[in-house]
């Protein structure tokens, strides 16, 4: 089951990949594409020039770079140089891009030249970056070497190619919905070891395959699995520099694609999508003709299966997607301080939707009463921890941090779970997020389950806000659905039918858009903002 085959050195898939697939497109985006001949020269290229610009083995190499073929060339070429990889969002704030070269102590950049003057002015505040390196995006105005001209060009220096997989090879900082963000030691062992005991087994992912990613390649999930395991899979690969509903779903029409992964939001979102052109496709032909209208284009030709991970995914969607499309999508639970994936439903042998499916085969996993350290019963909630070969390091710089998180080799999540008789996980909230409304526990997610069934609501947001007498209570934010307005009362009503009386939502607010990461996971500090009279 394991395929073992994709666990090697990063420097070893690129060499094998370059001589059975020389010629063969690995990955493309809207401006260039890279074969895999090309892709070992270039990020040899490169990983030469880090060492010439002083970059030494075990020191770090951040990219703020948009999704693009540029960030795998960056992203490879650091590893080949015997550095580490410093993933940061092209969207951050400078307050965001400046915690994270200074906590992880970055020597160099590879950026672009939009960002070249923010970057040259955070210098000042982080002094051990010494090497800014631009890749050919819009006019150039910045200073430094060209990625383009050290891609292409042979350096003084070899690329350092290291053997081993163990050491750390990415900090990936976490989504900081909590607080603030914490780098995530993640090894290229960890990261392949999902590749080959999920990626592959579970969902099929092979060198026959082409993906379509719209995630973000600074996440956890996308590095795993739009990067490292497109690789060790020899797959090829359409990186979207932003997920847009319209060009995925034009994409996906064009009967290219095989594989898409996303997050809930975003098959929310081309579901929605579909329904509505569809439906004005159907109207225009009733219009011309008395039969009843047949709507054709819903189907997907080519593509065999979505995965979905990074969020929750409701049961409704889960059912409607799939029903409409007749394309298998399949959730998982993942996160970055597991390299990804925990939980996985499988293609074959039945699925509880609703549920994050069972163990990745080769992972310990237990339900434990926090308080106890004892294992739950089978359907009682208690907090998720992990084993396995794709467990984190530990928190860059963070000892206290790693050791709370850590413990006898395990992995204690902070996420809510329970478990049926068959094995199947259902993530329930987290410890932090618990609404404690006079004693009693409430999930967010529980409520938002409910509410996302009710026809008007696109999407939803549970948070706990404070109440002079019962301590917390529910305070719920929706938004409509394109054309259709929001009842509140409709909606309390709605869910008072499925919840709990005091589960109920003490207030309702109708907003634009619900506040996420680019995984997907609400940012729910961010609703709480809202409400503050300040705001």
């Amino acid at each position: 089951m394991l395929r073992t085959d994709l666990i090697e050195p990063i420097p070893e898939l690129l060499r094998r990949h370059a001589d059975a697939r020389g010629t063969k497109v690995a990955y493309q985006d809207s401006r260039r594409s890279v074969t895999y001949g090309d892709l070992l020269t270039r990020t040899g290229n490169l990983a030469g020039h880090l060492a010439d610009l002083g970059v030494a083995p075990g020191q770090t190499v951040a990219l703020l770079l948009p999704n693009s073929v540029d960030w795998i060339e960056a992203c490879f070429a650091t590893t080949r140089a015997g550095a580490i990889s410093v993933p940061i969002s092209y969207e951050s704030s400078e307050s965001e891009i400046t915690y994270r070269l200074q906590d992880a102590d970055c020597r160099a950049i590879v950026t672009t030249d939009e960002k070249s003057e923010l970057v040259a002015q955070l210098r000042s505040q982080a002094p051990n970056l010494t090497a800014i390196i631009l890749t050919d995006r819009g006019a150039e105005r910045g200073e430094g070497p060209r990625f383009s001209d050290l891609a292409r060009t042979q350096p003084k220096s070899r690329p350092r190619d290291p053997s081993s997989i163990d050491a750390a090879g990415y900090i990936v900082y976490t989504s900081g919905t909590t607080g603030r963000a914490k780098g995530v030691l993640l090894t290229v062992r960890g990261m392949l070891w999902v590749a080959a005991a999920c990626w592959a087994p579970i969902c099929g992912l092979s060198d026959k395959d082409k993906v379509l990613s719209p995630l973000p390649l600074f996440h956890s999930y996308a590095l795993n699995l739009s990067v490292l395991s497109v690789l060790a899979a020899g797959a090829t690969e359409y990186i979207m520099e932003k997920f847009s509903t319209a060009e995925a779903l034009e994409l996906l029409r064009g009967g290219t694609f095989t594989l898409m992964p996303g997050v809930p939001t975003m098959f929310h979102y081309l579901l929605q999508r579909a329904r509505e052109e569809d439906g004005k496709a159907a109207a225009s032909r009733s219009f011309f003709s008395r039969s009843k209208p047949k709507v054709t284009d819903a189907k997907l030709p080519g593509l065999r299966m979505c995965i979905s991970a990074g969020a929750i995914m409701p049961a409704t969607l889960n059912r409607e997607f799939e029903a409409y499309f007749s394309v298998p999508l399949l959730d998982g639970y993942g996160i970055t301080e597991t390299s990804t994936m925990v939980t996985m439903n499988w293609p074959v042998g039945g699925r509880v939707l609703g549920s994050c499916g069972i163990p990745v085969p080769g992972l310990a996993v237990r339900i434990i009463d926090p308080a106890t350290g004892h294992d739950a019963l089978v359907g009682a909630e208690g907090e998720l921890i992990v084993r396995g070969p794709n467990v984190m390091l530990g928190y860059h710089n963070k000892p206290a941090e790693t050791d709370a998180a850590l413990r006898d080799g395990w992995y204690r999540t902070g996420d809510l779970a329970k478990s049926d008789q068959n094995g199947f996980l259902t993530i329930t909230g987290r410890l932090k997020e618990l609404i404690i409304r006079g004693g009693q526990n409430i999930a967010p997610a529980e409520i938002e389950e409910v509410v996302n069934k009710f026809p008007p609501v696109l999407d939803s947001g549970v948070v706990g806000i404070p109440h002079e007498h019962l301590g917390e209570v529910p305070a719920l934010f929706v938004v409509a659905r394109a054309g259709m307005s929001i009842d509140n009362d409709a909606v309390l009503k709605h869910c008072a039918a499925q919840l709990s009386a005091y589960k109920l939502p003490q207030s309702v607010h109708v907003i634009a858009e619900i506040p996420r990461t680019g995984s997907g996971k609400i940012i729910r500090f961010k609703l709480r903002e809202m409400l503050s009279p300040n705001k």
